[in-house]
């Protein structure tokens, strides 16, 4: 099993990368956030996972130990393969991730080119008594179910005929006022304060 990578880069895309290690390249399978972090022709240090199949033996390369462990997280999940997991590791922060696992929010998941309501579901299901090491405080959930809040009624109003820009000022000032709020009744206040 390669557990970590150190050499320099040799080719870098956003979806892949070739570590030269002492003249051995390596063709790495890497998450845009690992991408952001990396310099062609410049030293690098990858963790990396190795996934052995039938047909092929896979690399996968990360910038960070908790993105490699969230990497196995997701490919735990049934359905979830391993190039689905680095599409939402390129979609999303690992902070979004598991914030969207514990406050339920599978709309924000299925972000990720690839994942539909199901998987994101199962995703839900089968980790959220996992992601608590990823950095997340009761704050962050509650934004994220405010912006989950947020994003359906602004969504349904959209659909209405309403432009986004014009309620989205009113529903801010509505969530100050009442964080509580639900979908239907912020809806039903910014409908009145147009």
């Amino acid at each position: 099993m390669i557990f970590s990578l150190q050499g320099s880069v040799q080719e870098l895309t956003p979806t892949y990368a070739v570590i030269n290690v002492q003249g051995v390249g390596y063709y790495v399978g890497i998450s845009l956030m690992t991408s952001q972090a990396l310099a062609l022709n410049k030293p690098a240090f990858l963790f990396t996972q190795q996934i052995i199949r039938e047909d092929a033996h896979l690399l996968f390369g990360f910038n960070t130990r908790s993105e490699k462990e969230m990497f196995n997280l997701l490919i735990s999940v049934n359905g979830v393969g391993a190039v689905s997991a680095l599409i939402l590791l390129s979609t999303l922060s690992l902070e979004e991730i598991a914030s969207a696992i514990l406050s339920k929010n599978s709309a924000l998941i299925q972000k990720a080119k690839g994942i539909g309501t199901k998987t994101a579901e199962r995703i839900i299901v089968d980790l959220k008594d996992k992601v608590q090491k990823f950095g997340i405080t009761e704050e962050n959930i509650s934004s994220f179910v405010d912006n989950k809040v947020k994003e359906e009624s602004l969504s349904a109003l959209e659909v209405l005929g309403i432009p986004k820009r014009m309620s989205e000022k009113i529903a801010d000032r509505m969530m100050k006022q009442n964080p509580e709020i639900s979908v239907e009744e912020l809806i039903k206040h910014i409908l009145k304060n147009i």
